[in-house]
């Protein structure tokens, strides 16, 4: 039987980004046949850097492409750094299966998902950046999320909880909003990929969750107050609202957590 952890970390480290999206896919349809060993495989390497195409150039976050919804090339400016986005998320889930060893298999099936979900969504975003005129590399990107990735990649706690609970889960937030916003100018495709990637992130964030108070329950942590210990340690103070709460509390945030979020954030 073939392994999971070689499929992932060969496509981890594809460059090319059609690569990356078939060999992805290959090997969630492996492991969702049940064809990939999971309980046995080499020591994980340090691998702390995905492929990466030359393209598109990562900048600063306060260097890339204005993204003006009122001009289609900030139209596009936006779909690609969602696209960008999504493209990451499949390197993050291809990471969390690599790297998290000795962890149940429900875990690795979270993240294999995940990996073939936020595939589709890249496939989604880039070909309506095709139809447009452009493609992925067409603009500047930004390191932001896989930068916090790194950071947090020795701990599988702070990782759930700040790249998927914060980065992720913002998401939830701002996704339902830009869906109204490409309503307004009648892209029903946008507004169905959007859709598509709305509910889905539901349940990554979820996966997020999950794993995360698997983490406190190991290390008999309360999972709200570490949750507000971690925002400090690493975002450096509140988190920025407005906060979808109906959507934050599907995907496994608790009231109490929310009200503490809240609060973080008016006493600043």
């Amino acid at each position: 039987m073939q392994n999971l952890y070689a499929h992932t970390k060969h496509a981890f480290l594809t460059a090319d980004p059609d690569q990356k999206i078939e060999l992805t896919r290959q090997t969630v349809s492996r492991w969702n046949a049940g064809q990939l060993e999971w309980l046995d495989g080499d020591e994980p390497e340090l691998l702390n850097q995905p492929g990466q195409p030359d393209k598109p150039e990562i900048v600063a976050p306060s260097a890339v492409n204005e993204r003006k919804m009122g001009k289609e090339e900030g139209r596009a400016a936006l779909i690609h750094a969602l696209a960008h986005i999504e493209l990451t998320a499949v390197n993050l889930a291809l990471d969390s299966v690599y790297r998290y060893r000795g962890m149940p298999k429900e875990f690795y099936a979270d993240w294999m998902q995940c990996a073939g979900e936020e595939a589709n969504h890249f496939v989604a975003l880039r070909g309506r950046l095709r139809e447009m005129g452009y493609d992925y590399g067409s603009f500047k990107a930004h390191g932001e999320l896989w930068s916090m990735a790194v950071d947090t990649a020795d701990d599988m706690l702070e990782r759930m909880g700040i790249v998927h609970r914060v980065f992720e889960a913002r998401a939830l937030d701002v996704v339902p909003r830009t869906i109204q916003r490409f309503n307004q100018l009648g892209d029903k495709q946008m507004v169905d990929i959007l859709t598509m990637i709305a509910n889905e992130e539901v349940g990554h964030v979820s996966s997020g969750t999950r794993w995360y108070h698997y983490q406190c329950q190991q290390r008999q942590l309360d999972p709200d107050k570490t949750f507000i210990d971690l925002l400090w340690k690493y975002m450096k103070g509140p988190l920025k609202g407005p906060f979808n709460h109906e959507v934050r509390l599907k995907a496994g945030f608790s009231a109490q957590e929310m009200k503490m979020i809240e609060m973080m954030g008016k006493a600043d």
